[in-house]
């Protein structure tokens, strides 16, 4: 048996792991050797009865576990002859590679061992049931762009479309066959731009918002509208934290007419908290400062009060015009199926009730739903007379998840608006959970929750909670459910 050996530390520990390999599959050779203090030349290593002489190492049943081998004066050593034999040559040829900790396993890096980098945005893929997908810093800023330059988000799943040995055929015959369509018959990509097309951006933020949630909504903000900058294109961002009676005094404070302290002195006459005021004021900052549109999008807080506490029918017929544009839509959108689910399973899962006297789940209803409807009505107004136009609008989680609360009403309200030339699909709108939990996520686990609708009787309109999840710091582990493997 000739064996060659290199001088380099991997060679020689990857020398000896076939060594054991080979003295435990061939154990009825002559005889196995390792070789020792290498000189530092290509070495060949001569193995046999003829040229070797060593201790023979005895192989009786009465022998000890350990066993025991002389060792002889030689420039080779570890002579086996027999099965045990070779067994034990394995065990201490593990100790001897054990031995070697100056092998480098990674070039230019003395730890082998290199931690994964866990990322703090996930996207939301439509599969059934939904899945994770995380986003490096190059893709985070590729889909914020994207964002800015009006590509929403398509809801169908993503499907890795690489070619390997098992579709190679298939992807031979169907893809040249796609590509010859494409050039007898080419079609253009015309309907996410033009009048009547618009895209949305809803950041959903903890119903306890902080100055982190802000501040991550405001980071996220600024890249979308980067791309914006250099186009004459409308940006508008939308609050729902502001009643529509408050829009005169946005527009005269985002035009420099009036101070922040005006601005702060009419949301509160219009019932805001000064709390909530001073939680929001980075987001009015930022849009004077970038010139953009600010939208009010919630109803009056003593419509909102009359809602919960005698039904919808009792509030004033002319601020019910404004807050419900679409009326027939808005009615027979309460008996479509997909959103009587996410009724059941979402909206009526934040009930609580303001008192003993409140125990009424249909006017709590029927105020989520006017919620939505004035806030969706009021982007949608909007984008429809500004063809590409973008509106952001930050609202609450549980207003935005499993994408039935505003944002799941805009593209019908932007058909009504604009039946002729409307662009407005489901996928121009697009939905950025920040800093989500799992209780807000309706979770009975520490995982997020990441659809609604997984019975066989409501499979077929599921619902993923949404298109993006966004946080501050790297998650917990145990936060992040079915994470798929980014490419």
């Amino acid at each position: 048996l000739v064996v060659v050996g290199l001088t380099s530390d991997t060679t020689m520990a990857l020398f000896r792991v076939v060594s054991v390999v080979l003295a435990l599959l061939f154990s009825n050779a002559d005889a196995f050797v390792f070789p020792s203090q290498p000189n530092g030349k290509l070495e060949q290593f001569f193995v046999g009865k003829t040229y070797l002489k060593a201790a023979q190492l005895e192989d009786s049943a009465n022998e000890s576990a350990e066993g025991e081998s002389q060792q002889r004066q030689g420039t080779y050593s570890n002579l086996v002859t027999t099965r045990r034999s070779a067994l034990k040559a394995g065990v201490v040829a593990g100790a001897v590679l054990t031995s070697f900790a100056d092998i480098s396993f990674a070039a230019g890096e003395s730890d082998p061992f290199s931690p994964a980098k866990r990322t703090t945005a996930y996207r939301v893929d439509t599969t059934i049931p939904p899945t994770l997908l995380p986003l490096d810093a190059r893709k985070e800023t590729a889909v914020l762009k994207g964002l800015g330059k009006g590509s929403g988000t398509s809801k169908e799943a993503i499907f890795d479309d690489s070619v390997n040995l098992n579709n190679l055929l298939q992807k031979i015959v169907y893809g040249t066959a796609d590509a010859i369509t494409n050039v007898v018959n080419p079609q253009t990509e015309d309907t996410k731009s033009g009048p009547g097309y618009a895209s949305f951006v809803c950041f959903g933020v903890p119903a306890a918002t902080s100055l982190v949630d802000i501040d991550l909504s405001l980071s996220l903000l600024s890249s979308i509208v980067q791309p914006r900058k250099s186009t004459n294109l409308d940006t508008a961002l939308g609050l729902t934290v502001a009643p529509l009676s408050t829009q005169g005094s946005l527009d005269a404070y985002a035009q420099g007419g009036q101070s922040e302290g005006d601005l702060l002195e009419a949301l509160t006459k219009a019932g805001v908290s000064e709390s909530d005021s001073q939680l929001y004021l980075p987001l009015f900052q930022f849009a004077k400062q970038n010139s953009l549109k600010l939208l009010a999008l919630a109803p009056e807080v003593e419509d909102v009060r009359t809602v919960r506490a005698e039904g919808l029918q009792n509030v004033d017929v002319d601020r019910r015009s404004q807050y419900v544009v679409d009326a027939e839509g808005f009615i027979q959108q309460t008996q479509d199926p997909k959103f009587r689910m996410y009724t059941e399973r979402s909206l009526l899962k934040d009930f609580n009730p303001v008192d003993e006297k409140d125990g009424n789940q249909g006017n709590y209803f029927a105020e989520r739903i006017l919620v939505h409807e004035t806030a969706a009505s009021v982007a949608a107004t909007y984008a429809s007379k500004r063809p590409e136009s973008l509106v952001a609008l930050v609202a609450p989680i549980p207003d935005l998840r499993f994408l039935g609360g505003i944002n799941g009403r805009i593209p019908r309200i932007s058909n009504f608006l604009n039946k002729e030339d409307n662009k407005v699909t489901v996928d121009a709108v697009t939905t950025i959970l920040v800093n989500p939990t799992a209780k807000e996520t309706l979770s009975k686990s520490r995982y997020l929750r990441l659809e609604v609708g997984t019975g066989p009787e409501t499979l077929n309109y599921q619902s993923k909670v949404a298109d993006y999840l966004w946080f501050s710091t790297v998650p917990k582990v145990n936060m992040i459910p079915r994470l798929m493997n980014a490419k």
